[in-house]
């Protein structure tokens, strides 16, 4: 019998990726009772993906024992050589050194068994803590030594994205949450991707099982009683999309046209990401030796959908509430979107990116940029429940961040706003005022709506000014005032 065809990616130059990835963050749902599994024999239930030409898999640091597994297959098992492996690094919040952050890479190299990690992508919790770039900057670096083969983002944001590109970070693909239910990554993320040669890595296309037709027609789960991690996360996605019911009008709308192709509801909604602007390939879960899903995964490049097939499901997705904000905001805005609906389960705490220092009755914010020492004053002040900060730009240590963009340098001056008012017990949507000063010339509109993106629901006072700002590489400078709410 002819073996179905799957189709590959080019990631990078020297990086091709099948266009079907499995994903490996279920062996920690199957490790979570502290039953680690074989890894000699739980490598051997990988050799059937790579024989029927799904020669990626995608896995993390916190994935249970999946890198272990999977560099035990790469080493030993005689397909393994034809593997490519993807992992990710989600570290802690906090300040991070260089050393560290070869420690990490390292430890990636002993697990995977490998000199090289394929595509390492990161993680960041928080981005109005600036320690998330330096992170970038070290792997960069590692990237450049040979121990890294590529770089990846997982969760950004398209703000963030942006900053990191254009400070020189050379990242190829962003992996975020990308379904019939979650449409997020058909925006700007999309239109950013897509001119900046980024390929996005699409995870949840099958919301941890619940688009197939195992659930078509079912009575709606109460949350408490779901079998595992992945249906509870996505569960609170199908929530936050309009519910229960406007879910089930979507599988209608699958199972139909599953009944004219032959095809599954879950091969259905895979099919459809991969036709979705600068997507590079699709994630799907797999239980190693339970639910392979090879057969759906491989016939997904056996036929095309129609135009008219492609508009019934978009007009399906439309009648869904969209997800609000960005793509990550999950992990980082209310309402978490994740397996406990908040952040307990990955996170103990925030560390304050500054420790603020009394004089003469009021916190002082210093964050230790030169101009700071030298012109003497401070980068934030608070004065009881008022809190001011000073001219703010795009300048973390001796690095000039976004040159020649103002809408990453407007992103990470608002970001350094943030970290002062966290730092000081206040948040961003404290801030009542704002004075923008811009340079004259065609990026002062993209500073306004960058601007305008992260201020949209808050709505402060503003005055933006043209000026001629100090030093020539800055193109936005922001300062801002806030009131802390009781």
């Amino acid at each position: 019998m002819k073996k179905n065809i799957v189709e590959s990616h080019k990631l990078s130059k020297d990086l091709l990726i099948s266009r079907v990835i499995t994903g490996l963050w279920q062996i920690a749902d199957m490790e979570k009772n502290g039953n680690t599994l074989d890894p000699v024999k739980t490598a051997k239930l990988m050799s059937p993906y790579v024989d029927a030409g799904l020669y990626t898999f995608d896995m993390a640091d916190h994935y249970g024992s999946a890198e272990i597994i999977a560099g035990t297959f790469k080493k030993f098992e005689a397909l393994g050589k034809k593997a490519r492996l993807l992992t990710k690094w989600v570290p802690q919040p906090g300040p991070v050194s260089r050393a560290q952050v070869r420690s990490a890479v390292e430890n990636r190299l002993e697990r995977l068994k490998s000199k090289k990690v394929d595509l390492l992508q990161y993680h960041a919790w928080s981005f109005a803590n600036p320690f998330w770039l330096d992170t970038l900057i070290y792997l960069q670096e590692l990237k450049e030594e040979g121990l890294i083969g590529a770089l990846g983002a997982t969760n950004f944001d398209t703000a963030h994205l942006r900053i990191a590109k254009s400070t020189g970070i050379d990242i190829v693909s962003n992996q975020i949450s990308f379904s019939l239910v979650d449409r997020r990554g058909a925006g700007q993320m999309a239109d950013y991707c897509s001119n900046n040669s980024i390929s996005i890595l699409a995870y949840g296309t099958l919301c941890g099982g619940f688009i197939s037709q195992k659930w078509l027609g079912k009575s709606e789960p109460e949350q408490d009683g779901l079998s595992n991690w992945s249906l509870m996360k996505y569960k609170r996605f199908i929530d936050a999309a309009g519910g229960w019911e406007k879910f089930q009008n979507l599988l209608e709308v699958l199972n139909k046209i599953s009944q004219e192709t032959n095809r599954s509801i879950a091969t259905l909604a895979s099919k459809f990401q991969l036709t979705q602007k600068a997507v590079g390939a699709v994630i799907i879960g797999a239980r190693l030796g339970e639910n392979m899903h090879l057969k759906d995964a491989s016939s997904l490049f056996t036929f095309d959908l129609k135009e008219k097939q492609i508009k019934k499901i978009q007009e399906a997705t439309d009648l869904l509430d969209p997800i609000t904000g960005d793509c990550g905001d999950e992990y980082r805005k209310t309402p978490y979107l994740t397996a406990s609906g908040d952040l307990s389960h990955h996170l103990d705490n925030f560390p304050p990116v500054y420790q603020p220092v009394k004089n003469m009755g009021t916190r002082q914010i210093n964050s230790g940029t030169l101009w700071e020492g030298l012109a003497g004053y401070s980068r934030a002040v608070q004065v009881g429940n008022r809190v001011l900060i000073s001219g703010t730009t795009a300048t973390h240590g001796e690095l000039v961040i976004g040159k020649n963009d103002p809408i990453a340098q407007t992103h990470f001056i608002i970001d350094k706003i943030e970290s002062s008012l966290e730092s000081l017990g206040a948040k961003l949507s404290d801030v009542v005022r704002t004075r923008v000063f811009v340079r004259k010339g065609k990026g002062w509109k993209g500073a306004l709506l960058a601007h305008g993106e992260r201020f949209a629901n808050i709505k402060p006072a503003n005055t933006t000014f043209f000026a001629d700002l100090i030093g020539d590489e800055y193109l936005v400078e922001i300062e801002a005032e806030a009131q802390i709410q009781q």
